[in-house]
């Protein structure tokens, strides 16, 4: 403005005297001439800012800057943490014969429901068989013996080692027929809970042994969904930790808690593990499904706010333009702000702001603090 004034107050001395005046070759003369003009150019000054000001007030069609304002929200804010999940469930295992053998045959198929200690399928036992069979008659036998000599002894016939060992062949074959019998037992697999057979992997004559499974059993009645976060969210994430839970694939959500936080930090991927017990009632949550979660590390009730309509100055604080109101008009003015948190362009403002505060929002980068401006709905 003063560049401007001064150009001017020049021009008019110039126009004044019809020509470029002659400058004083005198230093005094020349200082003296200085503030003179800088005496006119200040009292232009003076003269143009109270003409501006007379404007302003009478001119109907100034230009102003238009802008829309809102009303901050009194709310509760919740700021969530995003990770992935994978359902697990603790029934479901795969089951390996304890014995090898050939399969004789196979009673489950694959989707049937079974009950604990169902017998799912047999392995070829023919050779135990023969030898509880021969182990039989000679316990039949023994057992004869032992009694016969028991009844001498009580009588005070005979000596009393052949009683002793009497007694101790029987007891000795009634051991090895049990250990016949266990053995047997073990040629058959049998179902651990109640479940559904999920896949059968033999086939009847198949030759089956210990390393290799048999048949998977699973149960989804009761699952649960594991999730590794990392270790920068250890402070925020505590058992009962409100979580929602969402299967993109299933189009379902779902609300819990962290049921269990791991207390092992993998040194791999600096992460620890989350579970969260879910229901799963209609049976759809299959194991291994990807689960969405949203973990609420951070609750509030307060001031929130879009968070584009937050600016940072220079010096690195957060503010927001509000209206302050007067005399019918609406002045711009810088209100700096304290930012908590921010979670999906909303921030829960801390200090700075009251819920009968007027935000700009649109328009918000083309005002500074003291202008006038038009509001709009």
């Amino acid at each position: 403005m003063k560049n401007i004034i001064t150009i001017l107050a020049i021009s008019i001395i110039i126009t004044s005297c019809g020509k470029a005046p002659k400058v004083s070759q005198d230093l005094q003369n020349l200082i003296n001439e200085k503030a003179i003009i800088k005496q006119q150019i200040d009292s232009l000054s003076s003269k143009l800012q109270i003409i501006e000001t007379a404007i302003s007030d009478l001119d109907t069609l100034k230009r102003l800057v238009v802008v829309t304002t809102f009303q901050p929200k009194q709310e509760v804010f919740k700021h969530f943490i995003e990770v992935q999940g994978t359902v697990k469930a603790d029934k479901s295992v795969e089951l390996h014969p304890e014995m090898g053998g050939n399969v004789t045959r196979i009673f489950v198929k694959e989707g049937q429901r079974v009950s604990k200690g169902q017998t799912l399928a047999q392995l070829d036992a023919s050779v135990l068989n023969n030898n509880i069979a021969q182990m039989q008659t000679q316990l039949s036998l023994a057992k004869t013996t032992f009694e016969r000599q028991e009844r001498l002894w009580k009588q005070n016939i005979g000596s009393e080692i052949q009683y002793l060992q009497a007694k101790a062949n029987k007891e000795g074959l009634e051991n090895n027929l049990n250990s016949l019998y266990s053995q047997a037992n073990k040629m058959k697999i049998k179902a651990p809970f109640s479940g559904t057979i999920d896949q059968v992997f033999a086939k009847v004559g198949e030759l089956a042994n210990p390393q290799m499974p048999f048949l998977r059993v699973i149960n989804l009645s009761n699952v649960y969904i594991e999730s590794d976060i990392t270790e920068s969210y250890l402070a925020s994430i505590k058992k009962g930790t409100e979580v929602e839970v969402s299967f993109p694939s299933l189009n379902k959500n779902m609300n819990s808690k962290i049921t269990q936080v791991g207390n092992f930090i993998n040194p791999n991927n600096r992460s620890f593990k989350a579970r969260i017990d879910i229901t799963n009632q209609e049976g759809d949550i299959k194991a291994n499904l990807l689960a969405d979660i949203r973990i609420n590390d951070f609750s509030a009730n307060g001031i929130v706010i879009p968070s584009n309509t937050i600016q940072e100055d220079s010096e690195g604080n957060n503010f927001v333009y509000t209206v302050n109101k007067e005399k019918n008009k609406s002045k711009v003015v810088k209100s700096f702000v304290n930012v908590v948190k921010e979670y999906k362009n909303q921030s829960y403002i801390s200090e700075g702001l009251k819920a009968s505060d007027i935000i700009i929002d649109k328009g918000s980068k083309l005002v500074k603090s003291g202008d006038e401006v038009s509001i709009v709905q």
